[in-house]
């Protein structure tokens, strides 16, 4: 990557990132792309350059190289699979890669030096769901199910041993598994974690059983798009890295608001959290080279395990191997009309919200704002084809 020295405040910041704009990722990685879009537009002094990885770690490793060297800061694609090959490779090349996609425990330690994480890691996706479990659904038994990949079994290995802790009993399932008719607890509590295709097909089936789960906690539950593959989601819980009001004040980068405006003007509606974690990863890489006046990766590093404070994501620090520590995920509450609520401060732990009231009134708000007149059912839906809005942004090689 090059090097260079510069006014801190006015330095252009060339910005890299393979994600997946097709293929089986292409519902979170065309939001990330969007996302960085909408960052690129209030930085006012930055490039973006985005290459379609297809979801495919071959084509990933076929084009990371190229954008390494185009780049100022390099960003990770999205999924924890793409993450581990992209962590491997810069490595292997003496690259930084800014981790916004790959939330798995391995990945996010396994390159000290090589690797920075803005998201909570696999392991503690559930710790809000589990703290609200533990102080509103006593002596239930709760279901731990998982998807095929590693970031499933981490957040279900997780989630068990955080659910034990807290004195719960907790059954650590195998992929996809549901009590069988006979076996089904009086009182059981779903939590699963799989893809968003995994997910749907367990809460439906879940749903069906004779004797339902009490209560409901699905990974894919923190995106909007539930509510269209779910019918009737009401008082089914989601964990997300970020929704709406949750993050507090920014005091690095864009407030929320001025994020959401100019997201809304490439889509009408209101992202999830995979855009704003690709913004706060870009937002901390442009802070850290801007602040530091150089983009080597030794430079960089320091002032990443330096830094704490909070983007519009949430908060931001890391320890000595670049594992994110500072940040929290956020528990959701489906409700009527389709619409997601979030849960109340004494179910979730989230510091920045008195009352469910107050969380409400910022999500309506949001919507009134940014979508007008547009039913929720179609808003939440526009996740359609990778958009080209950003593609007059990538300056030539």
């Amino acid at each position: 990557m090059s090097t260079g020295q510069a006014d801190a405040s006015r330095r252009v910041i060339r910005v890299g990132a393979c994600l997946s704009l097709t293929g089986r990722f292409a519902r979170f990685g065309v939001q990330a792309a969007r996302g960085l879009d909408a960052w690129r537009s209030l930085d006012g002094a930055a490039e973006l350059v985005i290459a379609d990885d297809e979801s495919s770690p071959r084509t990933l490793e076929s084009l990371l190289p190229a954008i390494t060297r185009r780049c100022d800061v390099l960003l990770g694609p999205y999924s924890t699979q793409l993450m581990r090959v992209a962590g491997r490779m810069a490595a292997d090349s003496g690259a930084l890669l800014w981790n916004h996609g790959g939330s798995g425990d391995d990945v996010e330690a396994a390159h000290p030096g090589h690797i920075v994480s803005v998201l909570t890691p696999a392991s503690r996706y559930a710790e809000p769901f589990l703290s609200h479990v533990a102080g509103s659904q006593p002596g239930i038994r709760l279901w731990v199910t998982h998807g095929k990949g590693s970031f499933g079994r981490q957040v279900a290995a997780g989630a068990a041993g955080t659910a034990r802790g807290l004195g719960m009993e907790a059954i650590l399932a195998s992929a996809g598994s549901l009590p069988e008719p006979g076996d089904v607890p009086a009182r059981w509590g779903l939590f699963c974690a799989g893809t968003f295709e995994d997910d749907v097909e367990t809460v439906l089936r879940a749903r069906a059983l004779p004797d339902p789960p009490a209560v409901v906690c699905a990974i894919a539950a923190g995106v909007r798009e539930f509510g269209v593959a779910v019918t009737d989601p009401r008082g089914i819980l989601g964990v997300g890295q970020w929704f709406p009001g949750t993050s507090g004040d920014a005091e690095l980068g864009p407030a929320e608001a001025d994020f959401l405006a100019a997201h809304a003007t490439g889509s009408p509606a209101v992202p999830d959290y995979p855009a704003v974690q690709a913004a706060a990863a870009a937002v901390l890489a442009a802070h850290c080279a801007r602040l530091a006046g150089s983009t080597s990766r030794e430079v960089l590093w320091e002032a990443a395990l330096g830094l704490k404070g909070r983007t519009l994501f949430g908060g931001f620090e890391v320890n000595a191997d670049g594992v994110q520590v500072g940040h929290e995920t956020v528990l959701v509450r489906w409700d009527t009309g389709n619409e997601v609520a979030l849960a109340s401060q004494a179910m979730t732990g989230v510091q920045f919200l008195a009352h469910e009231d107050t969380a409400l009134k910022a999500y309506h708000q949001t919507r009134a704002r940014y979508l007008a007149g547009i039913p929720p059912r179609r808003a939440f839906n526009q996740i359609g084809e990778a958009s080209s809005a950003w593609s007059a942004h990538v300056p030539p090689p």
